[in-house]
């Protein structure tokens, strides 16, 4: 198996509906966001061109033999998609009263609905998906609200490191 990590930070502030204690009150996190992709076999080893070597790497030509996917390429999507959430207010979607949230968005605020409640949790799993609809090879994505406070969503299989 080979694999790459990428990470991205981005500033949010948000709230726990139903939650009693601290979380319950608007807050902030400077999230940090580490998206693991992994392939059985490297690019050019399975596509025909070249041939296949013993160690799962391929004698093909070309910029993107011997890669998973370019690293570049990799962590500019990983920032694309924290860029959506960074410097704004997520908010799970019904949590406010839309007089609220129209008073929010009037005074200027950014705010990001979701469909979901705004958990470490629930964040991993909507980076997951959001970078798989992108069509990277993701197995696991790790959303850290702190740096002591880590969660993160695996695909079905995969075992969280």
């Amino acid at each position: 198996m080979y694999g790459l990590q990428a990470e991205a930070h981005f500033d949010g502030a948000h709230f726990l509906t139903d939650y009693y204690g601290k979380c319950e009150n608007l807050h902030g996190h400077r999230w940090r966001v580490v998206a693991t992709i992994e392939v059985e076999r490297l690019q050019g080893a399975h596509d025909g061109a070249g041939e296949l070597r013993d160690d799962g790497t391929s004698t093909a030509a070309g910029t993107m033999r011997d890669m998973v996917v370019d690293f570049g390429v990799f962590k500019r999507t990983v920032a694309e998609v924290a860029d959506e959430l960074d410097h704004t207010f997520l908010v799970e979607e019904g949590s406010l009263a839309p007089a609220t949230v129209a008073a929010l968005e009037g005074e200027g605020f950014s705010l990001t609905m979701l469909p979901f409640r705004t958990t470490a949790e629930n964040l991993a799993r909507w980076f997951f998906d959001r970078l798989a609809e992108r069509g990277l090879p993701v197995s696991q994505v790790e959303v850290d609200e702190t740096p002591n406070n880590r969660a993160f969503y695996a695909r079905d299989g995969h075992v969280g490191r």
